[in-house]
């Protein structure tokens, strides 16, 4: 049977990082598993919190924060399972959930990655997979959400699409091993839509599972330095295009995302609007090809 190995990295969560331990307690995998917390220097006390209500998970401390890509990789090198569950602190594994992902990649051997079915806190849909983006779709500031039918061998319902979000992503340890780690260039946002597009490149079919239901409250780190990830998240997509698509399609992208933001800069200085003015002309910094890879 494939083992799974659960990795969460934290960033000051203590708390909806203690219910997403607690949900998994409840409703486990039906199948040997280990659980690693990657701490990226919280303050609040997390590290603290987890030895003392769960003192079987595996605790990686970092003295800095060293985002996203970077955490998981450690844990991906420390831990064992056959299967490498990537899992945001602020979720809640539903009764099942786990179970039928690692089932899903146990019965299609193509099938190098699963995103599981999100939902928002009131039970609505939470879109977790797109195609691969392009300039349009993000001059339009919105994902294309296409997906196909994937021919299961039991008739479930699931989909074949270009990536799925990190908030709950399955991968087998056998692609890692042949597509490479999260690209630690990426500080924040984007890592997934690479590992998605690279593992398709090599010929993995990465796959959306609409019966495996996970709760993902969204963007609970983030929050907290909302500017800062909001350039990150731009410094992000620049990366992926540059690497992907090449300079000239992510110098494009720079140039129309500035003009966007200058005009916009203009309007809030205009109306006085002096902390507004100041964000947007932080992300126009942001927008440099040369600094993102």
């Amino acid at each position: 049977m494939n083992t799974l190995s659960i990795i969460i990295v934290n960033w000051n969560t203590r708390d909806i990082l203690l219910d997403c331990l607690e949900s998994i307690a409840a409703h486990p995998p039906l199948r040997p598993y280990d659980i690693w917390v990657v701490d990226n220097a919280s303050s609040d006390g997390s590290v603290a919190a987890v030895r003392a209500r769960h003192p079987h998970v595996q605790l990686i401390e970092n003295a800095a924060n060293r985002g996203f890509a970077a955490a998981n990789n450690q844990a991906i090198h420390a831990c064992r399972g056959d299967y490498l569950l990537l899992l945001n602190s602020d979720t809640i594994v539903c009764e099942g959930a786990l179970e039928r992902l690692a089932l899903f990649l146990d019965a299609h051997p193509r099938a190098g990655i699963a995103g599981a079915y999100l939902l928002n806190a009131d039970g609505t849909l939470q879109p977790s997979w797109a195609a691969f983006p392009s300039l349009w779709s993000e001059l339009l500031g919105r994902n294309i959400r296409a997906r196909a039918p994937y021919p299961t061998v039991d008739g479930d319902e699931a989909y074949a699409v270009d990536w799925v979000g990190g908030a709950a992503l399955l991968i087998r340890r056998t692609t890692v091993e042949q597509i490479g780690d999260l690209d630690e260039g990426y500080f924040m946002y984007s890592e997934e839509t690479d590992w998605c597009f690279r593992a398709r490149q090599a010929g993995w079919d990465v796959c959306y599972v609409p019966d495996a239901p996970i709760i993902h409250l969204g963007g609970q780190s983030s929050k907290k330095a909302s500017i800062r990830m909001k350039a990150e998240l731009y410094r992000s997509k620049l990366r992926f295009y540059a690497k992907h698509y090449g300079r000239f399609q992510a110098y494009a992208l720079s140039i129309a995302l500035r003009i966007a933001f200058y005009g916009k800069a203009v309007i809030e200085r205009i109306k006085g609007r002096v902390d507004s003015y100041r964000d947007l002309r932080i992300l126009m910094q942001a927008l440099s090809v040369s600094k993102v890879l």
